[in-house]
């Protein structure tokens, strides 16, 4: 296994250092994730910045969550399903919620589901959905403005699922009570 470097803001890269003194203002430390990003500056000034955009989206806050969660658990990044469960959870997404998007369940919020069903078909047809797809996305309240919203939250999810399974990111303490084991792959 190639063993990556987990850097912290006083050991990186020069030009990562930045970028993880701005992570750990906003989150109070820096994430394995980060660290492990710090390798490539670019790869972490990239991936802080889709973070900071998604957010600022037009598209509901607990929708956004469920792209995120959806993503993770598509892609099997355990680091990502737990990281953002706590978040989502904080954000006072309901536990049910964040308990069947783990478990690739239907959600009982028709417009969550809406969101959910529709991360599912940009990440399994990696971005090849249909008319049908896109116009009952629609049909459930969201705008073509969501619809890139979602490309743009999927895009940031795929840099950082893919990190995490190229570096094995160990999981950080804030995230073990959301931990969660990707289903075995046939």
């Amino acid at each position: 296994m190639t063993e990556f470097t987990v850097y912290d803001e006083t050991d990186a890269p020069e030009a990562a250092r930045p970028h993880l003194e701005a992570a750990k203002k906003r989150m109070g430390f820096v994430t394995t994730l980060n660290g492990v990003m710090a390798e490539s500056p670019e790869l972490l000034a990239g991936y802080n910045a889709l973070s900071e955009l998604f957010g600022r989206s037009s598209l509901p806050r607990n929708a956004k969550h469920v792209v995120w969660i959806t993503a993770s658990v598509l892609n099997g990044c355990e680091y990502c399903v737990a990281a953002h469960s706590t978040l989502a959870l904080r954000s006072r997404v309901p536990a049910e919620v964040v308990e069947a998007l783990r478990g690739g369940r239907v959600l009982d919020d028709p417009s969550l589901e809406a969101a959910r069903v529709f991360t599912r078909a940009m990440v399994e047809q990696r971005g090849w959905v249909d008319d049908a797809q896109v116009e009952a996305f629609l049909a459930a309240g969201y705008t073509r403005r969501h619809v890139l919203d979602i490309v743009l939250g999927v895009g940031m999810k795929t840099l950082s699922n893919y990190t995490n399974h190229i570096a094995h990111t160990p999981l950080d303490p804030a995230w073990k009570d959301q931990e969660w084991t990707a289903p075995a792959t046939a």
